[in-house]
């Protein structure tokens, strides 16, 4: 029997699955993850251009893993099935990270926490705000979104944090935003809020344990900055 001749790629796919499985994702270029991933929910078209087209788009893996899927959907050649590969990618990965926070106290799986909130946060196109509210052993109970804005504000109250974190039950607090332009440095407001939290929470027994700001390029502590 004949051997059929490689078509659409099949040859190359074939190529970086093998480079896949035996040297695992470091031996793919992002542009290749992004295409090999594509490839999987679009299986008769090339996805090579198509991958890098998103990576210009969304200014590279971590933006455009956790882009928005309207933006995502408005790219040629990305239908319903494309964009919900690309969504499915990230989800495992925040899950996995996630997962490994949730496993020991807080205050001392720091790297995993930053590195949790910044695969979630670090790119999203607007500003949002979290509340992890922790036990008295500092293990998470509660990961919540508590505010949405615009590309640089997000609104928050005193009254309901706390509010919450009694109804909850939490022993301490991380206060959690990113700013979408990328730069982490805490505004005035950012401090004088979180200052007012920890002093509402004081007599009440609940530590604010910290302020974390993320962007695309790092983050910003308020406790580590003297600034709690």
């Amino acid at each position: 029997m004949n051997t059929p001749p490689e078509t659409d790629g099949t040859g190359h796919r074939a190529r970086l699955r093998g480079r896949l499985l035996e040297h695992g994702g470091a031996a793919l270029l992002d542009h290749e993850l992004i295409e090999y991933l594509l490839a999987l929910a679009i299986p008769r078209r090339d996805t090579k251009p198509l991958a890098k087209t998103l990576l210009h788009e969304f200014g590279g893996i971590g933006g455009l893993l956790s882009a928005d899927p309207a933006a995502m959907g408005k790219v040629a050649g990305m239908g319903d099935t494309a964009v919900a590969a690309i969504r499915i990618a990230q989800c495992a990965a925040t899950r996995m990270l996630q997962a490994q926070v949730l496993a020991r106290p807080v205050l001392s799986n720091w790297q995993a926490l930053l590195d949790y909130l910044h695969a979630d946060m670090a790119h999203q196109a607007v500003e949002r705000i979290r509340v992890l509210h922790l036990n008295t052993r500092n293990l998470l109970i509660r990961d919540e979104l508590v505010a949405e804005g615009t590309l640089d504000e997000a609104p928050l109250y005193t009254r309901e944090v706390i509010h919450r974190a009694l109804d909850l039950g939490s022993a301490a607090l991380i206060l959690v935003h990113n700013h979408p332009s990328g730069d982490h440095s805490p505004s005035r407001a950012d401090i004088d809020l979180t200052r007012q939290i920890a002093a509402a929470g004081k007599p009440l027994g609940i530590t604010v344990h910290d302020h974390l700001i993320i962007g695309a390029k790092g983050h910003t502590s308020l406790r580590a900055q003297g600034m709690l």
